[in-house]
């Protein structure tokens, strides 16, 4: 079957915000196998958000709406789905109860513009919104069927969850799906793992290999069409295996499992801990730790010295070694990882020190320099890198922040010394 995607506000168009819910509805639909074969944007006016979707209609089996269905004077979108279905829009007794119980909850009575949110067109049935008080719209026409749901996207998606998908699967009798495996991997190009892969990279297969580019990282996503998941994998499995035996040295994390989620893993698993000292990054690597549930347990916490006055009061880099050695040095990195994980009280530490541009370099210490080093203080032992990124000075840091969490679960791994 054929989906389109309407994304209703002006917001959108001037680039305010970005378009999150086109992207995850997207995602959704295609586990179940339905093809997105447009996804339009309108601002939020009636005529022209009206023929937007009188277009969508007419190219897809299905469409689904986002945004533009709230009590303001400018959310056009209920009005539009009518005007397009050539319908006038009817105000619901039991929509208007639901909203006064809603409100009643909030402690507040409800407004004239909140009861514009129990319009429907007519014919259509509303969709429940169990976080928010604009119900959804599904209206059907001719084997075309149009869902309209909130832009906000915490709505958007328990809606799409709860109420839109079963629609769609159990209408369309949508019994098979896409289900993908990634395999994520560094150290290697995408034209090299192209090369590799030559004869996976094969149009119409099942299962599908393609290769896509991330910062600092390749993906490998082999995505099988299944009944199941159980099917899927025993169709993946095999060219898993062979990607594996070509490319295995270079694969690092499998689906969402990136280098936060299996250093967090190998430190639970050796009951130890570690703390951060960051210069260029700024706090990323920290961030990087801390966002998987559970740090707690692992991370004891992070310094950002970003002046030398710093490094030498919280982190104890001797006056010496920055005037011989300057802070953009391995030298650095080294004291640097030493005196958190001394000072901080953990087995490990990181430390990053560099030049993210894109000031400040110099023919000897040009823009994207980074020393990278990891303390193994159980051990006495400090292994330290040198690295050189380009781009700007996000992507500098942001690859930084990756080399260092790679460098502290080779730490872990046993693969440095």
């Amino acid at each position: 079957m054929r989906a389109e995607i309407v994304s209703v506000g002006t917001e959108l168009l001037l680039g305010n915000i970005v378009d999150t819910n086109a992207a995850y509805l997207a995602r959704r639909l295609s586990v179940f196998g339905v093809d997105v074969f447009h996804h339009s944007t309108v601002g939020d006016n009636l005529e022209r958000c009206a023929e937007t979707i009188r277009q969508a209609l007419a190219r897809a089996d299905a469409v689904l709406v986002t945004g533009g269905i709230g009590p303001t004077p400018d959310d056009a979108t209920r009005g539009a789905v009518a005007r397009a279905l050539g319908v006038e829009l009817e105000r619901r007794a039991d929509l208007v109860a639901r909203i006064d119980e809603r409100y009643r909850g909030f402690g507040r009575t409800p407004t004239e513009a909140a009861y514009k949110q129990a319009e429907i067109p007519a014919g259509a049935e509303a969709i429940p919104n169990p976080t928010g008080t604009a119900p959804g719209i599904l209206a059907s026409r001719d084997g075309k069927t149009l869902y309209a749901m909130p832009g906000v996207p915490s709505e958007m998606l328990r809606m799409t969850e709860e109420s839109v998908l079963p629609d769609l699967r159990r209408r369309y009798g949508l019994d098979t799906g896409l289900f993908p495996r990634v395999l994520r991997t560094r150290g290697i190009g995408e034209s090299d793992l192209a090369t590799q892969l030559d004869d996976l990279l094969v149009h119409g297969r099942n299962p599908t290999v393609a290769t896509y580019v991330k910062t600092g990282e390749v993906e490998v996503r082999v995505t099988a069409r299944a009944a199941d998941v159980h099917a899927a994998e025993a169709l993946i499995a095999p060219v898993e295996a062979v990607i594996r035996e070509r490319v295995g040295q270079y694969v690092f994390g499998v689906d969402d499992e990136g280098y936060e989620q299996i250093l967090g893993r190998l430190l639970r698993e050796r009951g130890l801990t570690i703390a951060t000292a960051e210069s260029c990054t700024g706090g990323q690597i920290g961030d990087r730790i801390t966002s998987v549930a559970g740090s707690s347990a692992y991370y004891r916490g992070g310094v950002v010295a970003y002046s030398n006055e710093l490094k030498r009061a919280l982190l104890g880099v001797p006056d010496e070694l920055l005037t011989e050695h300057g802070a953009v040095s391995e030298a650095c990195a080294r004291a640097m990882a030493e005196g958190a994980a001394e000072r901080l009280g953990a087995d490990l530490a990181l430390a990053a020190t560099g030049i993210a541009g894109p000031d400040g370099g110099t023919p000897g210490k040009p823009v994207g320099l980074v020393y990278i080093a990891v303390c193994d203080h159980r051990a006495g032992e400090t292994a330290a890198m040198e690295a050189r990124f380009r781009g700007d000075r996000a992507m500098v840091k942001e690859r930084t922040a990756l080399a260092a969490l790679e460098l502290a679960c080779r730490r872990l791994a046993g693969s440095i010394r």
